[in-house]
């Protein structure tokens, strides 16, 4: 059976639960599937493209292109 098939039948079947926790159990583990498949996409930051943002940071504060934490606040009031 390939995937499509299998992703087919699982939904009809699940669609047949009445269990409330059943439906919270796999509830929980599709989140903690797609946490984890988020987790393996990400890469670390090499230390030279850390000390580039470190840079273009520093540069844009004294170059004064930046907002203060009142203006992010009061911009979604």
């Amino acid at each position: 059976m390939n995937l499509e098939a299998r992703k087919i039948e699982f939904v009809k079947e699940f669609l047949k639960l009445q269990s409330e926790e059943a439906i919270s159990r796999l509830e929980n583990i599709l989140r903690k599937e797609k946490n984890a498949s988020y987790e393996r996409q990400l890469e670390p930051m090499t230390q030279d493209e850390l000390n580039q943002r470190i840079d273009q940071s520093e540069s844009d504060f004294e170059n004064d292109k930046f907002k203060t934490s009142s203006e992010l606040l009061a911009k979604y009031k």
